[in-house]
């Protein structure tokens, strides 16, 4: 195995939970957030030789995810809007609250949010710390920590509406 070989299994290995996680967050499919995770992680091979170790590779491979994921909502989005994604991804919260109601609930909602968001949110269940959330989204952890909080208020706004459905 080459040197690339081993850094990039031990990079894989210590974040692909977290970018599943992330890639979910933004499709609410887990086999569109499986074709993510694996175009994130292509990325990641065809680059790993660029990158320069001046922020986390965990923070650079957030980035790279990031992009992906708005890559293909922007695609999604120049695609005719119609029910049939919408129906989807509510079969796959009900598929998956017959698993865990709350969580599907949870993820459905943040699946309303607005893209920045719906990133913010993600990464702060994905426990990332502050500086490393403010440096991926490009904001002051200042700013981040209020944006957080309007996050959190919203999204309890959208659980409670549909907890209540």
């Amino acid at each position: 195995m080459t040197e690339k070989e081993q850094l990039f299994k031990q990079v894989f290995d210590s974040n692909s939970k977290k970018i599943y996680n992330l890639c979910f967050g933004y499709s609410g499919d887990p086999d569109v957030a499986n074709d993510l995770l694996q175009e994130t992680f292509l990325k990641v091979w065809q680059n790993l030789d660029k990158f320069r170790n001046k922020s986390l590779i965990s923070t650079w491979i957030y980035r790279i995810a990031v992009n992906t994921c708005l890559t293909y909502l922007r695609v999604e989005k120049r695609l005719p809007k119609d029910e049939l994604s919408d129906n989807i991804i509510e079969n796959k919260a009900e598929e998956y609250s017959e698993k865990n109601e709350q969580i599907a609930l949870l993820y459905k909602s943040i699946s309303k949010l607005e893209e920045n968001d719906r990133l913010i949110i993600t990464m702060v269940l994905d426990e990332l710390p502050y500086n490393e959330i403010a440096e991926i989204s490009g904001i002051s952890e200042g700013n981040l920590r209020v944006k957080i909080h309007r996050i959190k208020q919203k999204l309890t706004e959208l659980y409670n509406q549909y907890a209540k459905l």
